[in-house]
């Protein structure tokens, strides 16, 4: 049978850049940066599993990275020139784990706190630094299993944006948020199951931009502090006043950091 593959956004033309969304949320979230970047570059934009217009996950084994990283890998086909990868989030640990299963096939890699939770528990036991999402994992599974999607998503986001973000969201928004929210779970599986072990990155060749916000949780922050200085090409970039949903609630800034960060590279 033949793999599933992704819906995928796709303008402009030149070197090919591909676009990785974060949990909760699909390719639409990078449309301005695919707005800002489609004079000069190919920009393609899939959707992950279970998200936008993608198929879900079929299967009754329990989903990896690399089962992510399969369902998008005819963009990054060894026919095309390397592509630049941008990810957020678990798009950004996506990224990485591409980075390490087809190396020739990355030109560069631009991303924004990416959740390798697996690297927090392996450099220190719990309790530590990833207990922050594990807690709040925990909180939206039992809600889910109580049949409360909104309470399940209330834990998910406020744990990643602050108290009282998830009221704060636009009515429109909300269902498409908590309806993604039911995979809490399976995310948080491939996060903090990952068996790539942090020596595995440090044999990543290719230039990566790692961007942190300032006010983000310490569960982003403890997973940037382990890979941070083991990338061997890696240039930080940490934005005052953003948390860990930069990409979204502030794109003008982040993405003018990874327009010129591809200009460079």
């Amino acid at each position: 049978m033949n793999p599933p593959l992704p819906f995928v956004r796709e303008t402009g033309a030149g070197a090919s850049v591909v676009c990785i969304h974060s949990n909760a949320s699909s390719s639409s979230q990078w449309r301005a940066l695919m707005d800002l970047l489609a004079p000069e570059y190919r920009v393609m934009a899939p959707d992950s599993y279970g998200s936008g217009k993608s198929p879900d996950w079929r299967s009754d084994r329990v989903i990896s990275l690399a089962d992510e990283v399969a369902l998008i890998e005819p963009l990054l086909a060894p026919a095309q020139s390397p592509v630049t990868l941008v990810g957020h989030s678990y798009g950004a640990a996506v990224a990485l784990k591409a980075a390490l299963m087809f190396p020739a096939r990355v030109r560069a890699l631009a991303l924004y706190e990416p959740t390798l939770f697996a690297l927090v528990d392996a450099a220190e036991p719990p309790p530590n630094q990833a207990d922050g999402i594990r807690n709040a994992v925990h909180a939206a599974a039992a809600s889910l299993d109580a049949g409360d999607l909104h309470s399940a998503a209330q834990a998910f986001i406020d744990y990643w944006m602050g108290a009282g973000s998830w009221e704060r969201t636009p009515a429109n928004r909300r269902q498409p948020i908590a309806e993604s929210v039911v995979n809490v779970r399976r995310w948080a599986h491939a996060l903090f199951t990952e068996p790539a072990g942090i020596d595995e990155f440090r044999r990543i060749d290719a230039p990566v931009l790692y961007m942190v916000g300032k006010r983000s949780t310490a569960s982003a922050h403890g997973v940037a502090d382990i890979l941070i200085p083991a990338l061997p090409k890696v240039r930080t970039v940490a934005f005052e006043g953003l948390g860990h949903m930069g990409p979204i609630t502030h794109p003008d800034v982040v993405n003018a950091e990874i327009k010129g960060f591809l200009a460079q590279v």
